[in-house]
């Protein structure tokens, strides 16, 4: 795990955000990269000094952000990046390819009852980087335990499961899996990856409406410091993945949820 990147937004939270993405990388010799977004508007019309102003705003704010955190001995980059935040994450990722995007559920809500707002919902998404949601004002502390759960068992992509390897390599993680037996499994969801039973260590199956609840069944008994799942097209969150903005009521947890991406 070499590069992470933490896009900043305009909630109080971007600052426990951004210092838990340097404690991790302290701890795993990665760099941080900091990101401020921000949409230029259109030139014609004499809008060149707005625009300076949107970058001025930008470049304030990830400045006010930096001076908030302790970056320790971590080499620490910020930027403002225009364009939208999906376009602009793209452009960064190919510039500089990013191993874990850290992110806070709300980076600009602050409607009390959304787990996932709107920004955070479309990176979750749209992008193809390894994601790890990290409670408001959550402080980050080694795995000790990770509980992973997914309804397809095929991992073909050995890239996929990189970023549990990396706590596994690093902080000696103990991986619990959780595979989700639904109604509409397949044969081929049933097998497991021979990638993924190298580093397991703790096997179990369920049988769910879903694997959401599956997981909410086994959360007490695992009692893990981190959760994992798979956002496939047709997998965890399929419901959920479909909009942006994802309500408490519907899901949420006090536990860093680390999310990979799989292309079917």
């Amino acid at each position: 795990m070499k590069n992470i990147l933490v896009p900043v937004g305009s909630s109080e939270n971007a600052v426990s955000n951004l210092q838990y993405a340097i404690d991790l990388a302290q701890e795993v010799d990665a760099n941080v990269y900091v990101v401020s977004v921000f949409q230029e508007l259109s030139k014609v019309g004499g809008l060149t000094k707005v625009n300076q102003i949107l970058k001025e705003d930008s470049e304030n704010r990830l400045e006010e952000v930096l001076s908030k955190v302790d970056k320790k001995d971590v080499t620490v980059v910020a930027h403002p990046i225009k364009g939208g935040v999906l376009e602009g994450v793209a452009r960064f990722n190919k510039h500089i390819p990013v191993d874990l995007m850290v992110l806070s559920p709300r980076s600009n809500s602050i409607r009390e009852e959304v787990y996932l707002g709107n920004t955070s919902g479309k990176l979750m998404k749209s992008t193809n980087i390894p994601i790890l949601i990290v409670p408001e004002g959550a402080k980050f502390k080694q795995p000790a335990t990770m509980l992973m759960a997914f309804k397809n068992g095929n991992f073909k992509k050995k890239k996929t499961l990189e970023p549990v390897k990396q706590f596994i390599k690093h902080f000696g993680t103990e991986v619990n899996v959780l595979h989700v037996e639904t109604p509409d499994s397949t044969d081929e969801m049933k097998e497991v990856s021979e990638k993924l039973k190298k580093i397991q260590n703790k096997y179990t199956k369920a049988e769910n409406a879903t694997t959401f609840q599956a997981m909410l069944e086994h959360f007490q008994s695992n009692n893990p410091d981190m959760l994992c799942v798979v956002r496939r097209k047709r997998g965890f969150f399929k419901k959920l993945w479909e909009k942006n903005v994802v309500l408490k009521k519907e899901f949420h947890t006090s536990k860093p949820l680390l999310v990979l991406q799989v292309q079917d």
